[in-house]
This record gives C-alpha cells, structure tokens and sequence, in this order.
C-alpha cells in the first residue's frame, strides 16, 4: 500500500500541469479589491493590520467603500480595476474584499494576456469561486480559496484559518485534520483539489468556467440557501457528472440555511449523502470550508492527499 502511495504521489506531481504564481516574501504588495459585493473600508482594517504584520504591503482599490445598488460600483468600474490590478506589476497577489454576487456579470471582459504570462495569486471564496473556476479552467492556473478581508472578524478570530493564509501565501505546505463525524465515509485518497461554493459550482456548469472534476478531491459548501435548492443544487451536480469520478468529496459549512413553511424533510448533509452514497470514495463532513469563521486555505488544482483523516498538500514533495 506504501509503494502505491509513493506511485500516485510521484504521478500526480509529474501530470499535475497547474502553474502556481510566484510565492510571496515580505516587502511584497497586496492589492485589495471588490469586484462584487460592496464592502466598507472598516471592514478590511483588521485584515489590513494583519497583512501588514506580516511584513506585506497593501494597496486598496476604489471599490472599496464605495456602493452601486448591490454591487461595489457599476460593471465597468469593477472590471476596470480588477483588470489593473491583474496587470499591474506593482501588485503581487489580490486579496478580494467580499463575495456576494457579481463576477458573473464581468468574467467574460477580463483580459487574461498579461496574467497568463505573470500569474499572481488570487484570494477569496464565495462568489470568487467564479473566478479561481475560470482562471484554473481556462489557464490552469491556481488560485487560493480562503477567507477575504470582509471576512476577517477579530471577534470570530480563527488562528488556524489565519496562519493558512500566510503559509499559503508564502509557499509552506498546509496540513489540516478532518473532523470525525458520524456520516463520514472515511478512506484514503490522492487528487488535485477543486471546489468552492456550491450555487457557483452549479450555475458555471456547461460554461466556459466549468470545472472538470473527474480524478479530484471535490469541496463544495454554500450560505444563505433553502434547503430545497441545495437539494436541487446537489442533483444538478450529479445529473452533470460531476460526482461520478471522484478522488474524494469535503463538504463543508451550510450556513443560516432556509426553510420553507413546510419543511423540507432532510438536512443539508443528508441531501448530499443521498446523492453520494452510492459511490465507493472518501466523503467527510462538517470540513473546515466556508461562511464560518474556520475557513482554511486551499490551492485550487493542486494535488492534495488524504490519510489517517488529515488533509494535506503533496505539491511540493519534489
């Protein structure tokens, strides 16, 4: 079983063709931008205080602090600074400030020529799943799915989730245990890692954004949604293929989900193992992934195993 392990390991970093931008050293400048949802410049203090004792540079966007209906600014005010800060050789990662909804609506104009030849590192989750999709999807690039600088609350505070962040960032292999709970379908397995929000998971299906998920270890996880919908969310993946030809599937948090008056009849973890069951491969719950305040670091694309219930990266066993 050793020698196997060994094997898979070595095959996975000599097929693996996903580019991962330069890592980060002190000195280094962050941009910080909204290119969906509206956040205050409040907000993003504390993660700004954060950057900076990690000995990072910040630059702030316009978009942050500003409002246009549900959006940050207009389309093509976020488009405008998203795409300078993606060509800006000044800036070498962006840190999104917030989801929400958005992305969508601009992915399509973003002019990828100068950040294929330069890749920087990009940061959020939620909404940004539309963009870390696209950039792996379309460039295999990968991006880091990890809490934005909205998302950083003192008063929620998670050391582990923080550190990920900066060890992701500066190219330290991360390591997380699995939590034990009683659906867990537990074993072990290899594969690069793909995911994010489950509503955005499914509407980029049969989109250029689309992520193929055969071979991998999938992550899914979502907020604000009635229950019925992740049921129909669930079986749109299933329906699709999407389930089918897993590595492994992490489920995360599903949070302040909805009901309707009469109640749906089964819970968030117990629609996805329905649609799951039939399978043979790994599938842990309540993961560490999402709209709570445990929210780790993950490396989109990048090959990722797991063993004696803990995640964690292979990519740099070379």
């Amino acid at each position: 079983m050793r020698i196997y392990y060994i094997w898979a390991k070595l095959m996975i970093i000599a097929m693996n063709k996903t580019t991962l931008p330069p890592y980060l050293k002190p000195g280094n400048t962050i941009g910080i931008t909204c290119p969906a949802g509206a956040l205050s410049l409040e907000t993003i203090e504390d993660m700004c205080k954060q950057l900076v004792s990690w000995g990072f540079e910040i630059r702030v966007g316009k978009t942050i602090g500003t409002s246009f209906h549900n959006f940050s600014a207009s389309d093509d005010e976020r488009l405008a600074e998203l795409q300078e800060m993606l060509e800006d050789d000044g800036i070498d990662a962006i840190l999104f400030g917030r989801g929400g909804y958005g992305l969508v609506r601009i992915i399509d104009q973003i002019d990828f020529t100068k950040f294929i030849q330069k890749p920087k590192w990009l940061l959020g989750y939620s909404d940004i799943t539309c963009l870390l999709s696209h950039i792996y999807t379309q460039f295999g690039i990968s991006g880091i799915h990890a809490h934005m600088s909205g998302g950083y609350h003192p008063s929620e505070w998670d050391r582990l989730s923080t550190q990920s962040i900066f060890d992701t960032l500066t190219g330290k292999p991360t390591k997380y245990d699995l939590p034990s709970h009683s659906m867990n379908r537990e074993g072990e397995a290899i594969g690069s890692m793909v995911g994010g929000n489950l509503a955005l998971l499914s509407d980029l299906i049969a989109t250029p954004s689309d992520i193929d998920t055969k071979g991998t270890i999938l992550f899914i996880e979502d907020i604000g949604e009635y229950v019925y919908n992740i049921d129909r969310m669930m079986w749109q993946l299933k329906r699709a293929g999407k389930l089918s030809h897993l590595k492994a599937l992490l489920v995360g948090g599903f949070v302040n989900s909805l009901d309707n008056e009469i109640a749906f009849g089964m819970t968030e973890y117990e629609i996805v193992w329905e649609k799951v069951k039939e399978f043979d491969y790994p599938v842990f719950f309540d993961v560490p992934i999402g709209h709570q305040p445990r929210n780790v670091a993950l490396k989109i694309g990048v090959g990722y195993q797991i063993k004696e219930n803990t995640l964690f990266e292979i990519s740099n066993l070379m």
